[in-house]
């Protein structure tokens, strides 16, 4: 097989679809087309298992794990997909070309609900990696799959579409749960960009777990380490604080891994998505777990045993001296921890600094980074708020402007890192909490909504924020391909929702509602 077809990242080439031998991102025809062919056989499966009450659980996580698997930047080894296609046992593939060149209105909704479906798997994996499950997520899966290979019409479609976002809503309880009850809640957090000499290793992806697991294995070895992108939350929570051998933050969002781990003198692990194939430089020294596989790196097994890692770093030694690292702006050092358990605590000080007219607007900034141009969008316009507002953010679109130092207003930082882009959550009790407390809707406090976008998991986010009933969301750098305009046009008139233009066009429309 020598074409493919994908279209469900924003880097999709020429804004319609990657099309040919390989996807922008990297992966090729072969495992683009198995990855459909792997969703074709969860249709399957989930057509039989939608209406059961009793479905074990291993037959839930082999649904969650294989929808984890085709989001973008997770999975890159045909053999590996190919494995999890026969372990899923369908009783039939379902044949996703069908949705791909059918009706363009039907198949923007479809595809709406299965990229909302695959980041939420994302959540509910990393959940269930803690030992948290919830049946009403679980179910929906099935009954959000088995509507991708049904002939449901538009009007059937696009209720399932909002309550993707519903599902996912408890999906992002169900983790925020997960996560607390584990690790505690967070707290804020000051985290150096300066890597320490001597040995260590960089942890990228999102999973707190295989983090907790590699600081108990290092434990008195000698070895620091590093998060990476999204894994940078993981310095607020208490209980992986207490390690005094996780030392800072290496690096920036997750499209400068090429630039950032080429010839780096320890071993990168690849916990989850969020990454780039390896070039030859450091490919030595990558290793994956979980659902992650690039052909030809050494996998670590569900046994977690990173013996492997540790000696890589024992062998490579880390850098001679202290190595400085900057933020995209220069900064040497970036905050985290201010989630919803902190923010809600002081939330009497924030309502009456409004009252008082310190705190004139919030602005949540968040999402995904990417390397498209057209994404220091975000940074401009961050600089160009307010001094006396604040901006939350989340994910790793914050990168772009994290290390500015904005100051403060009414003894708050100007910029609050709520966390990991599934602490969405975070955010939505914030605002709902902001909402009660000035007897409002939300969509009538002064907050804005500027939201970048790159996969799956951005989606899920969104459809969330549009089943909440937010509107005026400013969406970029470039709207999703796979959104029709019959479908724009219905989130358009429903949500106001609308492409981002210029910092200083869009701050004057959102600071004059």
């Amino acid at each position: 097989m020598n074409e493919m077809f994908c279209f469900q990242c924003e880097q999709t080439a020429g804004c319609t679809g990657c099309v040919g031998r390989a996807g922008v991102c990297g992966k090729s025809a072969e495992v683009a087309r198995l990855q459909d062919q792997l969703t074709g056989a969860l249709i399957g499966l989930s057509s039989t298992i939608k209406d059961q009450e009793n479905v074990s659980e291993t037959v839930w996580n082999t649904v969650i794990d294989g929808l984890f698997m085709t989001i973008t930047n997770v999975n890159f080894d045909a053999a590996s997909i190919q494995e999890q296609i026969e372990k899923t046992n369908a009783p039939y593939i379902f044949d996703l070309n069908q949705v791909w060149n059918g009706n363009e209105d039907i198949r923007s909704l479809k595809s709406l609900i299965l990229f909302g479906l695959r980041g939420m798997a994302a959540y509910a994996h990393h959940a269930a990696m803690l030992g948290y499950h919830d049946d009403d997520v679980n179910h929906f899966f099935a009954e959000g799959l088995a509507a991708i290979g049904s002939d449901l019409g538009g009007d059937e479609l696009l209720p399932l579409v909002l309550k993707t976002g519903e599902i996912n809503l408890k999906c992002m309880a169900l983790l925020d749960q997960a996560n607390t009850e584990s690790y505690g809640n967070p707290v804020p957090t000051t985290v150096p960009l300066t890597i320490e000499k001597g040995p260590f290793i960089v942890v990228t992806g999102h999973d707190l777990k295989d983090l907790k697991l590699l600081l108990e294995q290092t434990k008195d070895k000698g070895i620091n380490i590093y998060t990476h992108g999204e894994m940078l939350p993981a310095h607020a929570y208490p209980e992986l604080k207490k390690y005094s051998h996780l030392k800072g933050n290496f690096g920036t969002a997750w499209q400068n891994q090429q630039k950032e781990f080429d010839q780096i003198p320890a071993p990168i692990l690849f916990t989850t998505n969020c990454l780039m194939p390896p070039r030859p430089s450091y490919k030595d020294r990558v290793f994956t777990t979980d659902v992650v596989s690039f052909p030809d790196l050494t996998h670590i097994d569900e046994k977690k045993d990173f013996t492997p890692l540790i000696e890589k770093a024992l062998e490579l030694g880390g850098y001679e001296e202290d190595h400085e690292m900057t933020g995209i702006n220069g900064g040497h050092e970036v905050t985290t921890g201010f989630g919803h358990n902190f923010v809600l605590d002081h939330a009497g000080e924030i309502v009456e600094a409004v009252k008082a007219g310190k705190i004139s607007h919030f602005f949540l900034v968040g999402g995904c980074d990417g390397a498209k141009a057209g994404r220091n969008y975000y940074t401009e316009l961050v600089k160009q708020t307010p001094k006396d507002s604040i901006v939350l953010t989340l994910a790793c679109g914050k990168y772009r402007f994290n290390d500015l130092d904005l100051g403060t207003v009414a003894g708050f930082p100007r910029i609050m890192d709520v966390g990991q882009c599934n602490d969405a959550y975070s955010a939505i009790q914030i605002a709902v909490a902001l909402a009660n407390a000035f007897d409002c809707d939300v969509n009538e406090l002064p907050l804005s909504f500027i939201l970048s976008w790159y996969e799956q998991k951005a989606v899920c986010v969104l459809l969330t924020l549009l089943h909440l009933g937010i509107k005026n969301i400013l969406l970029g750098p470039t709207l999703p391909a796979f959104v029709s305009p019959n479908v724009l046009q219905v989130l358009v008139d429903q949500y106001q929702i609308g492409p981002i233009s210029t910092p200083e066009e869009d701050l004057k429309k959102l600071l004059s509602k």
